[in-house]
C-alpha cells in the first residue's frame, strides 16, 4: 500500500532537491533526508526504509519507543529526535537516539550529560536556535547561543554536530530565507569564535520550505508530509 505512494513522493522530492542544489551550486548527495514519521503506522516506516531512506525522525519519545519496539531486529533505521524534549525525559534518549536535533536549553544539555550511562558514547546533538524571533518557538536566541555554546561544547556527554532551526509557517519567502540564512551565519561565527565547536550540520527545512533551506546551506531536511502525506493526528 505504502510502497508505491512513498516511491512516487520520493521521486518528486528528489527532483525538487536536485533543482534546488543546482541553483545553489551544491550536490543532492550532500543533503540528508530525514523522514519525519510521526503518526503513520510502522508499515509506512518499512516502506520508507525500503525506499532507501534510513534516517527516521520522531517528535515524541513515547512514539519513538513504540516504533522501535515494532521494528526490533531491523538494523536499518537511524533515529532522530526532532521535537522538543523536556529535561526530565532526557535520560530516555540514551541508547535510543542517533541524533537529537532539538537541544534547546542549557538545562537539557546538562541533564543529558549528568545522566549519561557508563560506557555510553556522547550523544550527537544539534543546538536549536530561534532565528525567526517567534515567541512560540523553542530554542536559544542568537545572543543566547553565543553565550551558551562554549559550555555545551565542553560537556563530555554531548557531541555538538551543528545547529537547527524552524522557519515560520508563512508565505513570506523573504522571512523564511532570512531565518535560514541567519542560522548559517551563526554557524560560521561559531566556527570562528567558539573554541571546540566543530559542527558541520545545519538541520533546517521542512516539507513546505526545504528548497529555500537547501539554497541557504542546509545539510539535513526534515520531511513529513512531502513523503508520508498529511498526518491524521
Amino acid at each position: 500500500m505504502y510502497e508505491h505512494i512513498i516511491n512516487e513522493r520520493l521521486t518528486e522530492v528528489r527532483g525538487r532537491l536536485e533543482r534546488a542544489t543546482t541553483r545553489a551550486g551544491r550536490r543532492p548527495e550532500d543533503i540528508r533526508i530525514v523522514a519525519v514519521t510521526k503518526g503513520p503506522p510502522v508499515d509506512a516506516l518499512r516502506a520508507v526504509l525500503d525506499a532507501g531512506i534510513a534516517d527516521l525522525g520522531e517528535n515524541r519519545i513515547g512514539e519513538l519507543e513504540g516504533k522501535q519496539r515494532e521494528l526490533e531486529g531491523d538494523d536499518r533505521p537511524r533515529w532522530h529526535m526532532v521535537g522538543h524534549v523536556q529535561s526530565r525525559k532526557a535520560p530516555q534518549l540514551w541508547g535510543r537516539v542517533d541524533v537529537l536535533h532539538s537541544l534547546d536549553s542549557t538545562k537539557l544539555g546538562q541533564r543529558l550529560d549528568r545522566t549519561r550511562p557508563d560506557g555510553e558514547d556522547p550523544i550527537p546533538v544539534l543546538v536549536q536556535v530561534n532565528t525567526s524571533g517567534e515567541d512560540a518557538k523553542y530554542g536559544f536566541t542568537p545572543d543566547g547561543l553565543r553565550e551558551a555554546l562554549p559550555a555545551l561544547v565542553a560537556l563530555p556527554g554531548l557531541e555538538v554536530r551543528g545547529l537547527m532551526t524552524l522557519a515560520p509557517f508563512t508565505d513570506d519567502e523573504d522571512w523564511i530565507r532570512k531565518t535560514f540564512r541567519r542560522l548559517r551565519e551563526l554557524h560560521e561565527q561559531a566556527g570562528a569564535d567558539c573554541p571546540g565547536y566543530e559542527g558541520t550540520e545545519l538541520s533546517m527545512g521542512m516539507s513546505n520550505d526545504f528548497e529555500i533551506a537547501v539554497e541557504e546551506g542546509s545539510t539535513m531536511i526534515r520531511l513529513g508530509t512531502a513523503l508520508l502525506g498529511e498526518r491524521s493526528t
